[in-house]
């Protein structure tokens, strides 16, 4: 089961690096960029190489100015890079945060990933019922059904094999 939820947390993850708009400039520096979504933009570029060379540290700048100026995108993509110590060092704890940031300014991936840290204790407390709370908003925020069916599978699965250990 164990390897299952890190197989699936793995392809989610990497599911998430592609919340984008558009491409911009890559050549701004982070000064120059002056909008969410042309924040999340470069960082993306940076995060992934499209079109310049490709650099996870720049990414975490470009995310962080990105969140900083209300994009939930860029939250969310902060969160991915904490959570997963891409171009910055591993922190669970402030995965959460981010991803309850990016949650807060309607973030579909966002609110399911914080679900999903609920969903297994991963940087906070282990909680069902939060876990479900926020597979749920990012349910009414459009996210991929067939993910979220998949997130409350696991909780629920979760929940009724602890039921049968406790008969």
């Amino acid at each position: 089961m164990k390897n299952l939820i890190k197989n699936v947390w793995t392809v989610l993850m990497l599911l998430g690096l592609f919340v984008v708009t558009t491409t911009t400039n890559a050549d701004l520096t982070i000064s120059e960029c002056s909008t969410g979504a042309e924040c999340l933009d470069i960082g993306f570029q940076y995060g992934t190489g499209k079109g310049i060379k490709q650099d996870d540290f720049k990414a975490v700048k470009f995310y962080q100015k990105a969140c900083d100026l209300k994009s939930g995108s860029g939250c969310f993509n902060l969160g991915l890079m904490y959570d997963t110590g891409k171009g910055i060092k591993q922190d669970d704890f402030k995965a959460v945060k981010f991803y309850q940031k990016a949650c807060d300014l309607k973030s579909g991936s966002g609110c399911f990933n914080l679900g999903f840290m609920y969903d297994t204790g991963k940087g906070i407390k282990q909680d069902d019922f939060k876990a479900v709370k926020f597979y749920q908003k990012a349910c009414d925020l459009k996210m991929d059904r067939v993910v979220l069916i998949l997130g409350l599978c696991m909780t629920l699965a979760r929940a009724l094999n602890k039921m049968i250990l406790k008969q």
